[in-house]
Formats: C-alpha cells, structure tokens, sequence
C-alpha cells in the first residue's frame, strides 16, 4: 500500500509531465484556439438565440454561425488591417511631400496669443534646444511609429487567416466551440475544488466581468473609433482608418477617444481652417456624448472594471497577441482583478 505523500508526489509529477506535453501540442495552434474561443463568446448569445428559433437544433444553429463568420467578421477585420497599413504608408509619404506646420511657426503663432505667449516666449529664450532640433526629434519620433503601426497593421490578416489549413482549422473549433462551449465550461468548473454555489458565484461574476469588457468597453472602443475616422475623413485629413484605430485605443483612456481630435482641431485652427476646425470640436461634443451614453448603456447589470486594468489589458494584449490581444488582454486582466475581490469578499471581515 503506497503512502499519501507517494500518491500526491506521483500525481503532481504526472500532472507537470502531461501539462508540459499538452503546452507543446497546443501551442502551435494558439492563434487558431484563441480565435475560435473569442468568436465562440461573443456568437454565444446569437447561437442561443438562433437555437430557439430553430427548436433546440444547436447543431444547426452553430453550423450557420460558423458559415457565416468568415463573411461577416473575419473577411472585414482583414481588409481593415489591409487598409490600416496602406493608409500608414501613404501617411508617411504625404508627411514627407507636405509637411506640417513647422515647429518655428507654431512657436511664433502661440507667442502672438494673449494668454500663454509670455510663457512661449520665456521658454524659447531659455531652452537649450533648437527648433531645428526639437522638429526633428518629433519628426522621426512620429516616423518611428507611423513605421510600427504598419507592419502591425499588414500583421492582421495574416494574424486572423494565416494559412488555409490554419483558417480552415480554426473554422472547425469554433463549430465545436460555439456548440459545446457552455458544457465545456460547466464540466471544466467542476474541477474548481470549492462548495457548489461559491463555485457558481466565482463563475457568475467572471463572466459579468467578460461581458463587461467585450460587450461594454470594446464594443463601446470599436464605435468611438468608427467616429473619430467619419469625422477625420469628413474635414479631408489623410488616414482616417489610421486615425480611427488610434481613437479606438484611446478609447480605452479615462479622456477617451476625443484625445485623438484635439489635436486635430489645434491644427486646423493653425492653418486657417477655420470652418473644419468648429466642425470637428463639434464633432468631439458628439463623441463624448455618444461615449457616456453607450458604455453605461452596455455594461448595465455587469461588474465593474476599472479603467486601468482595460487600458494596461489593451495596450499590452496588443503588443503581445496582435488585434487578438485586444480583447484577450482587458479580458485576462480583468479576471485577475475580478480575482482579487472575489477572493476579499471571501475573507471575514473579523478576520
């Protein structure tokens, strides 16, 4: 008879060995997993819907969804990263053809100002660097990124379609993923070694706290973004798709998406473009309202995420994963978080 260190020993080594096997295998089709796994979330209330209008036919119904998903969402996501890198490449051509109000001109107009020229003035006096100087510093700063987001932009079709047997496959988890997801998740939480109902609270609240974040804060991101491009392409500045991914990054900022215009307006304004200029600071009113109306609209009846944990998850899910990351990152960081204060509600309070 083997004793209970020899059996936890053995099941532990058994259980590393196997999980490291099953990192390898798995890790080479991350991309095509990952994918599958978010489009199965977000296409899981539609699969419920869809399956009661076709009587409880589940298999049907995801069949359908994931016929469809190329169509409606892969296809576009990739002409979109298509059309992001060709816009920053011409972006960085028109810089070099027609360049921007000059920092030497920008100085003199903004010491002319009532209020702030002193300071400008006093400043020009007393740095040590030239406009020259400082013009090219913004100039190749400014390069340098156009430069990153381009290659991340041309990155995104290959990120969602890679080869043909990797979309293909990709195609074949999602049906599986949208038609068993939910029994999946439900035999996976049982491993959860907690009482029944704290493991179904844990699990409520995680997905309160998903849900909040893809159909709250993205969603919110992705329709601030698709503003800021109409608006950017409606006063004639180039790169509105460029623009309008910026404004959907920003999105995820306690300022918002509206950081992206300002500067925008400041130009117009620079350059005499009077008109455009009241536009689009009327344009940024729209914005705001449409941001502080949708975001509660969408998270109603959901956890609270704070704003830090979706633009750290943001930006970092990005630098990591690619577009995927975009969601991937809130998402993960969220769940820590949600964690976090699940495990402190857990706590006594005389503890």
């Amino acid at each position: 008879m083997h004793s209970t260190f020899y059996r936890r020993c053995f099941q532990i080594i058994t259980a590393a060995i196997l999980g490291y096997a099953l990192y390898r295998m798995l890790n080479p089709l991350f991309g095509m997993l990952a994918w599958a796994v978010v489009l199965a979330f977000i296409l899981h209330p539609l699969h419920d819907w869809l399956s009661r209008q076709l009587k409880g036919r589940r298999s049907v119904s995801a069949g359908l969804l994931t016929v469809l998903t190329p169509f409606l969402v892969l296809t576009p996501l990739s002409i979109l990263g298509v059309e992001f890198a060709g816009q920053v490449s011409r972006l960085l051509v028109y810089l070099r053809d027609h360049p921007l109000l000059s920092w030497t001109d920008l100085l003199e107009r903004l010491s002319s100002l009532p209020v702030i020229g002193g300071w400008v003035s006093w400043a020009r006096e007393n740095t040590t660097s030239s406009a020259a100087q400082v013009q090219g510093w913004l100039t190749d700063g400014l390069e340098s990124m156009l430069k990153n987001a381009a290659a991340l932009g041309g990155d995104v079709a290959l990120g969602v379609f890679g080869t043909l047997a990797g979309f293909f496959m990709m195609l074949f988890l999602l049906y599986f993923f949208v038609r068993d997801g939910a029994g999946m998740v439900e035999r996976l939480t049982r491993l959860i070694p907690t009482e029944p109902a704290r493991r179904g609270q844990l699990l409520r609240y995680l997905g309160e706290v998903t849900r909040a974040v893809v159909f709250g804060s993205v969603a919110t991101a992705v329709i601030a973004g698709v503003i800021v491009g109409v608006g950017w392409a409606i006063v004639g500045l180039p790169a509105p798709v460029v623009f309008g991914v910026l404004g959907l990054v920003a999105a995820f900022l306690p300022m918002g998406a509206s950081v992206v215009l300002v500067p925008a307006v400041l130009y117009l304004a620079f350059a005499g473009r009077w008109g455009a200029a009241i536009f689009l600071a009327c344009w940024i009113g729209v914005l705001l309202i449409t941001e502080n109306l949708l975001r509660p609209l969408l998270t109603a009846h959901h956890a609270k995420v704070p704003t830090l944990a979706l633009f750290i998850g943001a930006i970092g899910g990005t630098a990591a994963w690619g577009i995927l990351g975009l969601l991937i990152g809130p998402v993960l960081l969220s769940f820590v978080v949600a964690l976090v204060r699940f495990a402190e509600e857990s706590v006594p309070a005389n503890a």
